[in-house]
């Protein structure tokens, strides 16, 4: 047996980064010359290409060419990646690298992604949330080097600034998903610049650009003819205006989230209904002006809707659910408003509930529950088959805004603890 050397890991950075937790039996040439001619170590993820690197010489070789690596999720070492790590990654695998997730790694900086980019210029899928470091210069760096990319995540990135923009836009044409969640100082004017370089986008996430007007939308309704989600979530300046034409230059869209959006009315959903037929999920939680009047009609018109998110649309009542099951088939996962009566404080309320057995045959996921459901801290409440739409309807408990899967495991978690999983997905990501 072969003691494990510290090759690999100095690859990534250091030693102690990724450490060989076995010793492997070493193997003759002819096995080497199979798992070359077979290709299997392109199948190995990170950890165990690194644990074979530390065998032999002759598995180091293999082990550690670039064309193992062209898929790389650094997310499980974000702890101790830092710039040299990034740097030797880009070194080592050059041209072949396609995608690389750097999620969470706050140790990651300008200079290093710099040199990133200069060395991997096939990179096609970058994801960058939270790494909270990097600035406008990355941006830069990534349009001059890295025009083939194609999927850019810089959620929480709050430096990034409308220069970044202009710079995506004149170097990266081929961009088709851009999430920019929570990089408040984005403007008007960097969408612009945005859009009028990247017509192909298909996915722009904008959640938590709170300086986002009307106007940002009237950019993307000129360029963007391709776009299939747009998340406007928290966008609280945006008002029917800019939805209205929003949907006339954008018929293709699929999923769209206006949850926030306090200002907007039923001009809106007349908008997508009359514009987009091949809308499958709308996040509209807290647009509390939207009635029965705007859902019906959009029932009427968008067959395909699957998911949809009414939470706190104080106004609407039993007829848009009527409506719903009647138009919608193929609605999987709904989360109806609330009667303020039925909200923790309250003990005699009831959520709105169908007026008549739903017709939605893939209905899986109906989020209502009782007011006392919703109330209790320690233990869960048996099932009210009752109270159940149709048979096979799984139900779930709404805490705080959020669902939580109602099984054993993490119900018991989930009242203890509060346990949340993620929204509707838009085009999230992920």
């Amino acid at each position: 047996r072969r003691r494990a050397s510290p090759s690999a890991a100095a690859a990534l950075g250091s030693e102690h980064e990724i450490r060989a937790q076995t010793c492997v039996p070493a193997v003759g040439s002819h096995c080497i010359w199979t798992c070359q001619r077979l290709g299997i170590f392109s199948f190995l993820d990170i950890v165990t290409l690194c644990r074979c690197a530390q065998i032999s010489k002759a598995w180091n070789i293999l082990a550690l060419d670039g064309s193992n690596w062209q898929r790389i999720d650094l997310f499980n070492f974000q702890t101790d990646v830092e710039g040299r790590v990034v740097e030797n990654i880009s070194k080592r695998c050059g041209g072949f690298l396609r995608k690389l997730s750097l999620r969470g790694c706050i140790g990651v900086g300008d200079s290093s992604l710099k040199t990133f980019a200069q060395n991997c210029r096939n990179i096609e899928h970058l994801n960058l949330n939270g790494c909270t470091k990097i600035t406008d210069s990355t941006c830069y760096s990534l349009s001059r080097f890295c025009s083939k990319l194609k999927h850019l995540d810089l959620t929480s990135c709050v430096s990034i600034t409308n220069s970044s923009l202009k710079g995506i836009s004149e170097g990266c044409r081929h961009l088709e998903y851009l999430n920019l969640s929570w990089c408040d100082q984005i403007t008007k004017d960097g969408v612009e610049a945005l859009v009028r370089g990247c017509r192909g986008l298909r996915a722009l996430l904008l959640r938590g650009c709170t300086q986002l007007e009307d106007e940002a939308l009237k950019h993307i309704q000129n360029y963007c003819h391709e776009l299939v989600s747009l998340n406007l979530q928290s966008c609280s300046r945006v008002t029917d205006d800019g939805v209205v034409q929003l949907c006339r230059g954008c018929p293709r869209l699929q999923a769209l989230c206006l949850s926030g959006c306090g200002s907007l009315t039923d001009a809106s959903l007349t908008a997508l209904a009359l514009n987009c037929p091949r809308l499958q999920i709308l996040e509209a939680a807290r647009c509390s002006h939207l009635t029965d009047a705007g859902f019906t009609l959009l029932a009427r018109n968008c067959h395909d809707l699957e998911k949809m998110d009414l939470e706190e649309c104080v106004l609407i009542t039993d007829r848009t659910l009527t409506q719903l099951s009647i138009h919608c088939p193929k609605l999987q996962a709904l989360i109806p408003r609330l009667d303020p009566s039925s909200l923790p404080g309250g003990h005699h309320g009831h959520p709105i509930l169908p007026a008549r057995k739903p017709r939605c045959g893939a209905l899986q996921k109906h989020a209502v529950c009782r007011a006392a459901q919703m109330q209790l801290p320690e233990r869960g409440r048996k099932r009210h088959s009752k109270k159940t739409p149709n048979k096979g309807l799984k139900w779930r408990i709404i805490r705080a805004g959020r669902q939580v899967s109602r099984n054993p495991d993490s119900l018991q978690a989930c009242l203890a603890g509060g346990v949340a999983v993620p929204d509707l997905a838009l085009a999230s990501g992920e």
